[in-house]
């Protein structure tokens, strides 16, 4: 049977089913529907009409791969020309998504389900896209751009307007938990969102931590932030725990792989689970996963946000380096956080 709109299948499917299917009033017709769109993404494509939307006036070949690259335009890697166009087609890929978006959130008004239904729309990391000469996701911290990600919730009993509370994509797994009354098997490290909804003047948490495996490990209050970087020219200690051993290859580097475990690998859980992971350890010497790879031993990064939005002033040596740091050691012990980790960061 054909669908009502044109569109991605993700999104046609999402739209169709909430007009057909999605619950009502009684308990037994809640539901809950997770819509995982992989748009926007690179490759930035997008067929017509949004194909180069936002650049009509280029006449070469779409540039719909973005570079993973720092100081991008000025090594030559872009031009600037080049950098605008790429920018403007990701802008493309924004406004379909935008509009396929629309026919998910008008199924929702032709079944009447805003009067109880919480609707949560997020994402999981930025992209860099020129800022600070950046493209893509290279090996620098999580400066604003890649990790103030957005978070829109919406629905029953949600008061409109803007919620200056900080928060994580963890605490959306709490939420739901909260909202559906279930309880976890495992230890988690969410908070829900809810009494924040209810009560604007109510924040949920006062850090949050933020990271991708063997690069920075990082701390926010929201109005401060501390990147930590190894301590060691060779990024150790380190270790993969992992269930899930990925071999997905790199995009113009086929040959650059995860390495595979070894005898050395032993069987471990996750803390506070009995998720059974392999736990890999690397020596030096090792090929280390790849995004754990170029990181320079000491290359800190600590900003006050209030004074300095664009994270330009870096206050490594300072008192407020110092404070967050032992914050940083505090926060990683209140999640359990392997010793491996501690050490790497010099933190033991």
């Amino acid at each position: 049977e054909e669908l009502d709109f044109p569109g991605p299948r993700t999104m046609r499917t999402a739209a169709d089913w909430l007009r057909r299917q999605a619950g009502g009033e009684a308990d037994d017709d809640r539901f809950l529907l997770f819509v995982d769109e992989f748009d926007p993404h690179e490759p930035f494509d997008t067929p017509s009409p949004w194909a180069n939307r936002y650049d009509p006036a280029w006449d070469g070949p779409l540039l719909i791969w973005p570079p993973y690259a720092k100081r991008t335009v000025e090594r030559g890697i872009l031009t600037e020309r080049e950098a605008r166009h790429v920018r403007a087609n990701y802008g493309s890929k924004l406004s379909m998504i935008d509009h396929w978006f629309g026919e998910v959130l008008d199924a929702l008004d032709a079944r009447g389900l805003w009067d109880n239904t919480l609707v949560i729309v997020c994402t999981d990391h930025g992209h860099y896209l020129g800022e600070r000469d950046l493209f893509g996701k290279p090996g620098v911290p999580h400066f604003a751009p890649l990790a103030h990600i957005p978070l829109l919730i919406g629905g029953a009993g949600v008061t409109p307007g803007r919620y200056d509370h900080l928060t994580t994509t963890v605490d959306v797994h709490a939420t739901l938990c909260d909202l559906f009354a279930v309880t976890p098997r495992h230890r988690t490290h969410g908070v829900s969102l809810l009494p924040a909804l209810e009560d604007r003047g109510r924040p949920v948490r006062e850090i949050a931590l933020a990271g991708v495996f063997g690069r920075w490990v990082q701390l926010t209050d929201g109005r401060r932030k501390l990147a930590r970087a190894p301590v060691s020219v060779d990024n150790l200690p380190l270790s993969l725990w992992s269930n899930r051993w990925s071999t997905m290859p790199v995009r113009n580097v086929p040959e650059l792989r995860l390495p595979p475990p070894d005898r050395r690998a032993r069987l471990d859980f996750m803390p506070g689970s009995d998720v059974p992971v392999i736990r890999q350890p690397f020596a030096p010497g090792d090929p280390l996963p790849f995004w754990a790879l170029g990181m320079r031993p000491g290359d800190h990064h600590c900003y006050d946000l209030e004074d300095d939005p664009g994270e330009l002033r870096n206050l490594t040596g300072s008192p407020l380096e110092d404070a967050m740091t032992e914050q940083l050691r505090v926060a990683l012990r209140a999640v359990e956080a392997p010793e491996e980790q501690f050490a790497r960061l010099g933190l033991t």
